[in-house]
């Protein structure tokens, strides 16, 4: 009975052999990749669209550099939230399209991490602006 285990010289992902400057420039190639699957996600071309308008107006509204990190994380985070959820819900239809209880608990809470996302999101930039107005 033989070992069937890869070797070290021949690693299952290409790209864990790379290093330094080439590791760098295809990571980087596969989160842009990542972000243009996102871009076909109608969610994502939402939020995508949303923090067009709300990342520079970000920089406007906050007075000092703490609250445009706030603002713009915030929308930053929403984003980032639906692209893993997305992520979550590839790999489960990627298993099968059939209903299973652990399927649905997964993409629920992938769900629901979004609304918390957005959640967020809403309540600091609605007490950014109070804090606005009264000034």
């Amino acid at each position: 009975m033989s070992d069937q285990r890869p070797s070290k010289a021949t690693p299952v992902n290409p790209q864990k052999a790379r290093t330094g400057l080439s590791r760098v420039l295809h990571a980087g190639g596969y989160s842009l990749q990542g972000l243009l699957a996102g871009w076909h996600e109608t969610a994502f071309r939402q939020e995508a669209i949303a923090a067009v308008v709300l990342l520079p107006l970000a920089f406007w509204l906050g007075q000092n550099w703490v609250e445009t990190a706030l603002l713009t994380g915030s929308v930053l985070l929403v984003m980032i939230v639906e692209l893993l959820n997305t992520g979550i819900e590839s790999a489960i239809d990627r298993i099968g399209p059939e209903w299973h209880d652990l399927s649905k608990r997964a993409k629920d809470m992938g769900s629901a991490a979004v609304l918390l996302s957005l959640l967020l999101c809403v309540g600091t930039w609605m007490a950014a602006i109070q804090q606005a107005l009264q000034a």
